[in-house]
């Protein structure tokens, strides 16, 4: 069962839930950029992450599960958030150069569909960066906020479920090293910087880019037998025959006798 939109909102209204978007928000710049003349999507409740691409990117939209709920997105301006079925996008295929999921796999009831989607939006060697919780970190096993709930993900684990979904990883990190407790959130920075050094593999949150390919597909022949008739009578194969030069008479060669005859005795 995915969180309500409000409880996401209030999360991220929250320290901790500021704290998560500060640590992303640099993991995303680090990989993208500004993400300038792209369209980017995001898929899930990844609002609170796109403040720095929805200046500079070409086009950007919010894309929410109907299990989950939609709200008006951004708060000031045109509405760019649209209500969506999580197995079937309303977009048509290759539209975006730049993906973006967040609380959006780990609750998902089809993940390998849900993934399929995202490919099938994604421009011929778009990216795609695939935000869970961590299955090693601290985050993953409080309920407190939301990335306590649903399934989550080592990294191996990930990879093999990105690439049955037809995409293929690229690079992955982790962030969020803070423990998942309020009064903790202020030092955030500090547990960032030395969390990824010391205990690198107890980070909250695990991000991994992947990469749209397409390959050519060359069609395979078939071998197929073909019945063919044979003949009833059927000439029988004999040998070849052999032309002979024919041997000249003795009458017709007079010396020929005398050479193969052979030598008398004298007596």
């Amino acid at each position: 069962m995915r969180r309500d939109v409000l409880e996401l909102r209030q999360f991220y209204a929250s320290d901790l839930g500021r704290a998560a978007r500060a640590m992303v928000e640099r993991k995303l710049a680090e990989a993208w950029g500004d993400a300038a003349q792209q369209d980017v999507l995001a898929v899930g409740y990844a609002t609170p992450f796109m403040g720095a691409l929805t200046v500079s990117a070409r086009r950007v939209v919010a894309a929410m599960p109907a299990q989950q709920g939609v709200e008006v997105w951004p708060a000031h301006g045109r509405n760019l958030a649209a209500l969506t079925p999580e197995d079937g996008l309303p977009f048509t295929n290759a539209l975006f150069d730049r993906v973006l999921v967040v609380h959006g796999l780990e609750e998902s009831s089809d993940p390998v569909g849900f993934l399929r989607e995202v490919w099938r939006v994604l421009a011929p060697s778009g990216r795609a960066i695939i935000t869970v919780a961590s299955r090693n970190g601290l985050w993953a096993n409080t309920e407190k906020t939301p990335f306590g709930h649903g399934r989550p993900y080592t990294r191996s684990q990930l990879a093999e479920l990105v690439r049955e979904a037809g995409l293929e990883p690229s690079g992955w990190t982790r962030a969020l090293y803070v423990p998942p407790v309020g009064w903790m959130a202020r030092w955030a920075e500090g547990f960032e910087q030395v969390g990824s050094r010391l205990w690198p593999g107890f980070a909250g949150l695990l991000l991994m880019e992947t990469v749209k390919q397409t390959y050519a597909v060359k069609p395979h022949g078939h071998r197929q037998r073909v019945r063919s008739g044979r003949p009833v009578l059927a000439p029988v194969p004999g040998a070849a025959p052999v032309s002979r030069a024919p041997i000249p008479e003795a009458s017709e060669q007079p010396g020929l006798r005398q050479r193969l005859a052979p030598p008398r005795r004298r007596s």
